[in-house]
């Protein structure tokens, strides 16, 4: 019998993606290290009989081309996806976001799988100043996060054109959702804003707060992700996944404060190197060729997501 492999299912996205395959009836194997990936992420599936975890780092690609044998898709979700992270730690970055898709790319190949979904990032774009970021502008990588995601695209690229590998690269763009860390000096912006403000607390803001992104919610990821590995039409694309509309950061506390009912000031300290100062997406070729149309609005996402933190705060206090 076939089955699915997320690489990285343990963790934030990847998770998501293994309950979304389960409940459409497939056979899933997480390939996870839980180095960053979390057994909570998996508590409400882990004994799921479709479901097999396969605790294993990405870096061995003769293991995972075993555990790849007889996979229709892979799902490639592993990584250490931190921009602050990849410049205190660029070396240890570096193997995991390189070689480990690399190994990835190399297992599949060697098993035979049908096609892979590599999971990139709208980091790779830099600061180009044209809006939106089309698939076709130039990268322009400010941190090793974003060279790192970018040399995997690549890789990718090279992974097709020289053995006709099926391969897509998903560049996501700010992902956010249930699930998602706050706790980590890592953390995204929405799970820090949003815990920050469910225990009345002001959110701190890295710059002026008019910088804007194309936040997208997990379940319109997900979406992309199958729709991709479904899809016999974007073999070797770069596809944009986004909701195709940015907000400024002082925007996102604005509507943080309608959804909870308060009205909390933001903190604003100064800029971190790095990162990017305004991200918004095309997406119109992933429309094209794979029939993505991005089901869940903003307000409806973090609407989601704050019900979600909530819940998970007061069983805390509890």
């Amino acid at each position: 019998m076939s089955f699915q492999v997320v690489t990285g299912g343990a963790g934030f996205i990847g998770s998501h993606i293994v309950e979304c395959l389960l409940r459409e009836g497939e056979e899933v194997v997480v390939v996870d290290d839980f180095s960053t990936g979390k057994v909570a992420n998996l508590s409400r599936f882990r004994d799921h009989p479709r479901l097999r975890i396969e605790r294993t780092t990405i870096l061995d690609s003769d293991a995972l081309a075993k555990i790849f044998k007889g996979a229709d898709f892979v799902f490639h979700q592993a990584a250490i996806p931190s921009v602050q992270k990849s410049l205190e730690f660029p070396v240890e970055t570096n193997q995991v976001n390189i070689g480990g898709t690399l190994s990835v790319l190399l297992g599949a190949y060697r098993a035979g799988v049908r096609r892979v979904v590599f999971a990139s990032s709208s980091s790779v774009y830099g600061n180009s100043e044209i809006l939106p970021k089309q698939e076709t502008d130039p990268a322009q990588p400010l941190s090793p996060y974003a060279l790192q995601k970018y040399v995997g695209e690549l890789y990718s690229h090279i992974f097709f054109n020289l053995f006709g590998a099926p391969i897509i690269s998903l560049r996501y763009f700010n992902v956010y959702g249930p699930r998602q860390d706050f706790a980590s000096e890592y953390s995204a912006v929405i799970p820090r804003f949003a815990m920050a403000m469910l225990q009345g607390k002001s959110p701190t803001i890295y710059g002026d707060g008019e910088q804007s992104r194309d936040f997208t919610y997990v379940e319109n990821v997900v979406d992309a992700n199958l729709r991709a590995a479904r899809s016999s039409n974007a073999d070797g694309k770069v596809l944009n996944i986004a909701s195709g509309n940015r907000t400024t950061l002082n925007q996102l506390v604005d509507l943080l404060n309608q959804l909870l009912g308060t009205s909390i000031q933001a903190i604003y300290e100064p800029p971190r190197a790095g990162e990017v100062r305004h991200s918004q997406a095309a997406i119109e070729q992933a429309r094209k060729f794979i029939g993505f149309d991005p089901a869940v609005d903003l307000k409806t996402g973090l609407q989601r997501t704050i019900e979600w933190y909530a819940q998970g705060f007061a069983d805390r206090r509890s």
